[in-house]
Parts: C-alpha cells; sequence; structure tokens
C-alpha cells in the first residue's frame, strides 16, 4: 500500500475561502494574478475602492474542502449591501452587479399581490 505524501504546503494555508475574478482584458478574459487568493472581505474592499475593471465572474473555492462553486450573484449582492449602506460603487463595478441581480442596483422586485 502506497502512502500519500506529505503536502510541501501547509493545509493551515488552504483550509479557506478564495476568491479569483475573472474580467474582460483587451485581449479577453482572464483570472487577475493574486498572491495567494484573496478573501471575501479583501475581495469586497478591492472591489470597492476601483481595483477591478470589467468584472464578469468570481469564482469561489476551498482546497481543502474539495469545492469550488460560482460566486457571482452572491458578491453581488454583497455589493448591493455595501451600497445601500452608503458606499460608492465604481461606474465599472455597477454593470457587473446588474447583470449579476437581473435590475438596476437598489430596485427591489415587487412581490406578487396575494389573491383572496
Amino acid at each position: 500500500m502506497r502512502m500519500a505524501s506529505p503536502s510541501i504546503i501547509p493545509n493551515d494555508r488552504l483550509d479557506k475561502d478564495f476568491y479569483l475574478v475573472l474580467e474582460d482584458f483587451h485581449a479577453g478574459p482572464a483570472f487577475r494574478e493574486t498572491d495567494e487568493g484573496i478573501s471575501h472581505s479583501t475581495l469586497i474592499a478591492d472591489l470597492l475602492s476601483g481595483q477591478y475593471d470589467q468584472v464578469l465572474r468570481v469564482v469561489a473555492f476551498n482546497p481543502v474542502e474539495g469545492w469550488s462553486r460560482d460566486a457571482s450573484e452572491d458578491i453581488a449582492r454583497t455589493l448591493e449591501r455595501k451600497a445601500a449602506e452608503g458606499y460608492e460603487i465604481p461606474d465599472a463595478l455597477k454593470d457587473f452587479i446588474e447583470g449579476q441581480l437581473g435590475r438596476k442596483i437598489g430596485v427591489q422586485l415587487a412581490l406578487p399581490l396575494a389573491r383572496t
């Protein structure tokens, strides 16, 4: 029976959620390079400060737990909440948020009236 060799990367550095941003560059879409992946709070701060221009998607993953998913809608909802709290949303980011939510920022969808 073959034993697994120990990882050269400590698991405690990998046991967290990472976020990658797919951005539309002039040469085509690409994931933005990061040092070690970014956390949710860092990503939100970076997006709000205008560090990303044309966001297409946000992918979240956790290597230790073995999952990945499209987190674009969740990030868009968080950014919309930040806008409601008074944070300025860069114009380039508004298209991403509205595209993910399917409506303008801050507009609530009407609830259907209950029939009696």
